[in-house]
């Protein structure tokens, strides 16, 4: 009897077991559902070399192009699915309900903090906290730390609009994600972290407009 093909068997159960009790909704624990997953993680490991087609590559657009396009197409799906899941609340735009998340997952915390945390320029937070003042559902209070800040928590009234709405703002993210199966979302936050993490510290430098792409490329290697 192959012990060594029976112990990579059960291994193989193992890690699968592992990754559905994390994400149910992805496979059945099933012999189906098994079967399923190591299609699918075969799929990722054959494709990672390929490359895949993009609209316009046969004309010579570039994938840096194709990229960029991408991601506002996708900028815009979301907020179509994010416009469905408060159109019957007291929420005006998906930045309301993604304040009120971040003040509900990292606790109190400045205007500014907020506003960067949410990548907007300062004007455009400071409406939307404005906003979610008026409506109550969250409330300011000054800085033991610094007296000329505010720190902005969210209410209970804030709670309880914002859990009234989850289950919809759920749905809406889970369709976000489509029809990724769980190899292919885990990769795709990786790298969107890697871009996130190469963006954020330019955004925090809050460059000129007229000054940003300028400085951009010549701190990096893009000319090359």
């Amino acid at each position: 009897m192959n012990y060594t093909l029976i112990k990579d068997f059960i291994d193989l159960l193992e890690e699968f077991e592992t990754e559905v009790s994390t994400y149910p909704e992805l496979y059945p624990v099933t012999v189906q559902g098994f079967k399923a997953w190591i299609s699918d993680k075969e799929n990722i490991e054959e494709n990672q070399t390929e490359e895949p087609y993009w609209e316009g590559k046969e004309n010579g657009r570039t994938p840096e192009s194709a990229i960029s396009t991408l991601l506002v197409h996708l900028n815009r799906y979301a907020k179509t699915y994010s416009k469905s899941a408060i159109s019957d609340s007291e929420f005006s735009t998906q930045e309301d309900f993604i304040y009120l998340i971040n003040l509900k997952a990292f606790g109190e915390m400045t205007k500014m903090a907020l506003i960067k945390k949410n990548i907007h320029d300062k004007p455009v937070g400071m409406l939307i906290i404005a906003r979610l003042l008026r409506q109550g559902l969250v409330e300011q209070t000054d800085s033991d730390v610094d007296k000329r800040s505010k720190l902005i928590r969210i209410t209970g009234r804030g709670l309880q609009i914002l859990e009234k709405q989850m289950e919809k703002i759920r749905q809406a993210t889970n369709i976000v994600a489509g029809n990724l199966n769980y190899y292919e979302k885990m990769e795709l936050i990786r790298i969107l972290n890697k871009l996130d993490r190469f963006h954020y510290p330019i955004f925090s430098r809050n460059i000129n407009p007229d000054e940003l792409i300028n400085t951009v490329y010549d701190e990096y290697a893009f000319k090359s």
